[in-house]
């Protein structure tokens, strides 16, 4: 063979690797970089496929808990007791996931959820009891009396079906019924595939449902010196710390799952948020909750591990006089809109008169607010966001009310 053969085909050999090799360069990385034998094997083999059509649902995998601790894909996803399954490529697998494929490993952490005010009032806040089973509002109203023995809210019918798909329902199907039986998703608060116990811990995971006029957490934690901190200072935190070994060093400033949920130093973990609650702050009038000294006792027990008792009774005692003062001006208000409709000078559904607007939005979302505020940290959430517009609301009840009753005596 010439020299001359012999270099065209080395010309050529070099130019199809060159070519495969530029081709191969332009391929997502996800096709080139396959998973290893042991991530493969890990993950069910569902990597195989899914690295190709979802990988991000595989990445958010690699970095889980779940992962690390070798749980891996089927482990979740194979049908719990009483769901509907499907064959996928060989494998049985549920249609749908709930809580209860999540309660198969968290048993405690389920009941502790089921128990609280995220799970059946929480949905029971749209659609009222008939939205649950008889069995599922017996069993809650054992641990939140009136939180699921209620009608449906007025909003359903006078907003609309799309409102109540698109809106509330975005935030209160935390404790939708499944069809299994069980309540609630906990994949609301930890992510679908990363479980991730640091989202949980953010303030903005909060926020996706605590914000707004008639629930401001977020924006009153935001002012608080505890959201300037964190803002600050997040990077500094270890949001990933195992919850059982928590200490304020990993946490030295608290997120709202710190005060409502972690166990700070050696205490009780729970999933039940409402568990080192005093008041139902966010009803009309507020009362307090069953065993409400128990309750705030576990509360200053976790302010404790940051701040004097000296501090700590200050600001419940403050709260305290925030509470009454909402609830007698609260009560002033509900007690013009209950005799108006007690005279017949009021009359039709709710939400049907422009009084029935101002009275609402009074108690739902300044009232709330001034409450929130007091206990969390936000002065202007008291005052401008609270009792300034409770003050200017209560006045302009008063004189829609004068001027039903004159117009009533016209008739």
């Amino acid at each position: 063979m010439s020299f001359r053969s012999v270099f065209v085909a080395i010309v050529l050999a070099f130019a199809l690797i060159l070519s495969a090799f530029l081709i191969n360069r332009q391929r997502p990385k996800v096709e080139t970089s396959q998973p290893t034998a042991d991530f493969v094997k890990a993950s069910g083999k569902c990597a195989e496929c899914h690295a190709r059509l979802q990988y991000s649902v595989v990445h958010e995998y690699e970095m889980s808990a779940h992962a690390k601790k070798g749980v891996n894909c089927l482990d979740c996803h194979q049908p719990a007791k009483g769901q509907q399954s499907q064959d996928h490529h060989g494998f049985v697998i549920s249609t749908h996931l709930t809580s209860g494929n999540c309660r198969g490993c968290h048993e405690d952490v389920y009941k502790e959820f089921e128990h609280s005010r995220h799970a059946a009032p929480s949905w029971a806040a749209i659609y009222g009891e008939k939205g649950l089973t008889p069995e599922q509002v017996s069993f809650s109203e054992q641990f939140q009396p009136g939180g699921t023995k209620r009608p449906p809210h007025p909003f359903v019918t006078a907003e609309g079906g799309s409102a109540m798909v698109s809106g509330c329902e975005q935030c209160h199907a935390i404790g939708k019924p499944n069809d299994d039986g069980t309540i609630g998703r906990c994949t609301d608060c930890h992510s679908r595939h990363t479980s991730s116990v640091a989202l949980a811990r953010r303030p903005s995971t909060c926020a996706q449902c605590h914000m707004g006029p008639d629930h401001s957490q977020i924006e009153i934690y935001d002012e608080s010196k505890h959201g300037v901190m964190f803002q600050a200072q997040e990077n500094l935190l270890n949001l990933n710390a195992e919850p059982k070994s928590l200490t304020t060093r990993d946490m030295f400033v608290p997120t709202c799952a710190t005060c409502h949920m972690s166990g700070l130093n050696g205490l009780k973990v729970t999933h039940d948020p409402s568990e080192r609650l005093g008041y139902y702050l966010a009803d009309a009038v507020t009362t307090k909750r069953p065993d409400s000294l128990r309750a705030q006792a576990n509360m200053k027990q976790v302010c404790s591990q940051c701040h004097t008792e000296k501090l700590i009774e200050r600001v419940y005692t403050q709260g305290d006089a925030v509470v009454v003062s909402t609830n007698a001006k609260v009560q002033h208000a509900k007690e013009i809109m209950d005799g108006l409709r007690k005279d017949g000078v009021l009359t039709g559904k709710p939400f049907s008169n422009p009084i029935d607007f101002v009275y609402f939005d009074l108690w739902h979302y300044d009232g709330r607010t001034s409450k929130h505020g007091a206990f969390m940290g936000g002065a202007d959430f008291v005052q401008w966001h609270g009792n300034y517009p409770m003050l200017q609301k209560t006045v302009e009840l008063e004189k829609m009310a004068a001027d039903l009753r004159r117009d009533h005596g016209r008739k």
